[in-house]
């Protein structure tokens, strides 16, 4: 299957680390010497951007924390880690857990409080609101289905001083991604919505975020509103969570 592939060189920012023991962690640049490019690179560009084949998920599991015990995030080459992963049922399906109201959050792994790595589960036409990522890096792979991502503009900071027909947010991409693809995204590239535009076929995305986070803010898409909202998970590490959390959840933007 096609891999949506974006020029990450161009758009690449720093992490943005909340947590102390994350600080000293960034992205930096050299010239590849494979090719003569620039690239970002961990440790002084030992992998020079090419990834390792992954057999499982575990494999990629394992990796993602090598890397990540690293000061530097080679974010090209964990793109290429996530897209050198090919869906195997086998590995993610005791993490898929559906709801039938709206998409699912499953926690796989926590990344040693450096990232968090999910299975998200969309039931047929269920989708997610507006929302940025919190200054977090953003990687997602259809592990199976279809998804179609739509991307926005941020809003103005100050709507109130704009005519209401002009606070309305912008559209500014719209794809359909299809198994095994993978694509990026940040703050810098703006608000996305995800969402199965299938009425009779599922949909499960493996999405890794770094650093962390637990809130958010979802936008109006009519009027550009900012509303923050906390991200909770509907299973971890296979196991439920608990029901009163569940419950509490507030509807998706179906």
């Amino acid at each position: 299957m096609a891999v949506v592939k974006e020029d990450l060189n161009l758009k690449l920012n720093d992490l943005s680390l909340k947590d102390e023991s994350l600080k000293s962690m960034d992205i930096m640049k050299t010239n590849n010497p494979d090719n003569g490019k620039d690239c970002y690179y961990n440790d002084c560009c030992e992998q020079s951007c090419k990834a390792k084949e992954m057999t499982s998920l575990s494999d990629l599991i394992t990796e993602l924390h090598r890397v990540f015990e690293s000061d530097h995030v080679n974010v090209d080459y964990v793109y290429n880690l996530m897209t050198n992963y090919k869906s195997n049922p086998a590995d993610w399906r005791k993490f898929a857990k559906f709801d039938r109201y709206r998409y699912t959050r499953n926690l796989v792994d926590e990344g040693n409080g450096k990232f968090n790595l999910m299975i998200l589960c969309w039931g047929e036409g269920h989708g997610s609101a507006i929302h940025d990522h919190a200054n977090a890096n953003c990687f997602m792979k259809l592990l199976q289905g279809e998804l179609a991502e739509i991307r926005f503009t941020f809003p103005e900071e100050d709507l109130s001083e704009l005519p209401e027909d002009e606070t309305a947010l912008k559209e500014i991409s719209r794809k359909t991604l299809e198994t095994n693809a993978v694509c990026y995204i940040n703050d810098t590239l703006g608000l996305h919505r995800v969402e199965n535009p299938s009425h009779v076929n599922t949909a499960i995305s493996l999405h890794l975020y770094c650093p962390p986070f637990d809130s958010c803010s979802v936008f109006n898409q009519q009027t550009g509103k900012r509303t923050k909202s906390q991200v909770t998970f509907w299973s971890k590490f296979g196991q439920k969570s608990n029901r009163k959390i569940q419950d509490s959840r507030p509807p998706e933007d179906n």
